[in-house]
């Protein structure tokens, strides 16, 4: 008989994952934490794909010792990491982001005419955009239409139902999917998970810790806006792309000094160096490609402590297991290979996360750990890391982002 899981109230009123088979005369519940009704009703079968990801990281990790009841048990007191988010000082109480502007064509005021509409170009493309071309987020400019399938309306404009608010996926992704250290890489994603991520912005279930971060409200409100069929459009468009990293990973104990423009860090030139003093400092590789022009050919470079890579890797591969006389003690954390593939570009519906931007990924981290992901994803993920500390969350990203992808993502 195969083996079946459905999600159950506990006895505490929490959401939890049962699983069933002829072998097991008994239940064996894992709790994942609290999920409203409306988005988990009971006795919901999950897919196969997810039966089998569920089972096998609820066994792993009990096997491991991890605390599972996430519900009621508290996650690691750390520090919010600032520079994943692009800030330089906590948020205050009663903080909020200030809302991005609509997309537009108008000059800017403060800046030369001539120079906002003079024709640009960058090598290896017959294009030429000016700076208001650029910038308007709802006809995305594309320097490399070889580089990508044919974008489409959503991709390159947005929906219609958002009006004048609406704005191309690929004006912050990118047409390459590749994203940016201060928005998401998605390119070579599973369908079924990208089209869960924009589902669950869209009932709440997906928000960040800093209340100040400002495209989370934007993606809320652009995730409601979208129909099922172009969250699906936008889904297999960027699904269709395998990743191939571009963030360069450098271990240092200096960093340029930089200043924060857009939640991304920019270096300050003649400014010199500063201690990296435990964070990653990822910024772009040139500035003038990558900020003026969004050339997407042109990546980042992530600064990360000096034996950040050879930690993570010990976190990533055995979760920080180690044996001490003949007995096996348990780490932190599960290895990451368990779910997302043993070359970690994705298993089933699990995303690949070799070769990603830092940034990005402590946030998730982060924003799991804390709370504000509250989806299906997010609580299998939510026991793997509520006992990482700020300096794991660091040596994972720079470890996790250091690999080569190796293959094409699930589909």
């Amino acid at each position: 008989m195969a083996r079946k899981l459905y999600r159950e109230r506990s006895a505490k009123g929490n959401w939890i994952f049962v699983h069933r088979s002829a072998r097991l005369a008994t239940r064996d519940a894992r709790e994942i934490g609290a999920m409203p009704p409306a988005t988990l009703p009971a006795k919901q079968p999950l897919n196969p794909a997810r039966r089998i990801v569920t089972a096998f990281i609820a066994l792993v990790a009990g096997a491991a010792g991890l605390r599972v009841g996430i519900g009621h048990a508290a996650a690691a007191d750390v520090p919010e990491p600032l520079w994943a988010y692009g800030f330089l000082t906590p948020p205050a109480p009663g903080d909020k982001a200030t809302p991005q502007g609509l997309p537009s064509r108008k000059l800017r005021p403060n800046e030369d005419p001539a120079e906002q509409t003079r024709i640009r170009h960058v090598a290896g493309s017959d294009a030429g955009y000016s700076l208001v071309d650029i910038r308007d987020l709802s006809n995305v400019i594309d320097w490399f239409p070889g580089d990508h399938p044919r974008m489409t309306h959503v991709i390159a404009h947005g929906s219609p139902s958002l009006g004048n608010a609406a704005r191309g996926c690929a004006s912050c992704h990118l047409p390459t999917g590749k994203g940016r250290p201060e928005n998401a890489p998605v390119s070579g994603l599973p369908v079924a998970y990208f089209i869960r991520q924009l589902e669950d912005f869209r009932n709440g279930l997906r928000s960040t810790v800093d209340p100040r971060k400002p495209n989370t409200p934007t993606m809320i409100a652009l995730a409601k806006g979208m129909t099922a069929e172009e969250m699906k459009e936008a889904a297999e468009y960027f699904g269709a792309m395998p990743w191939t990293p571009w963030t360069r990973v450098v271990e240092t104990e200096q960093v340029p000094k930089t200043r924060i423009v857009g939640n991304l860090h920019q270096e300050i030139e003649g400014a010199g160096t500063e201690p990296i003093a435990g964070r990653i400092v990822e910024m772009p590789e040139t500035e003038e490609q990558t900020e003026k022009l969004r050339n997407p050919r042109v990546g980042f470079v992530a600064y990360v402590p000096v034996g950040s890579i050879k930690k993570g890797e010990n976190l990533v591969t055995t979760g920080g297991m180690s044996v001490a006389d003949g007995k096996i003690v348990p780490g932190r954390t599960v290895a990451c290979g368990t779910c997302h593939g043993p070359d970690l570009m994705g298993l089933a519906d699990v995303p690949g996360i070799a070769g990603r931007s830092p940034s990005y990924l402590v946030r998730q981290i982060y924003d799991m750990q804390r709370g504000t992901r509250k989806g299906v994803s997010a609580a299998l993920m939510q026991p793997v890391v509520v006992n990482l500390t700020g300096d794991d969350m660091v040596a994972i990203a720079a470890y996790v982002t250091s690999l080569a992808a190796t293959k094409s993502p699930p589909r």
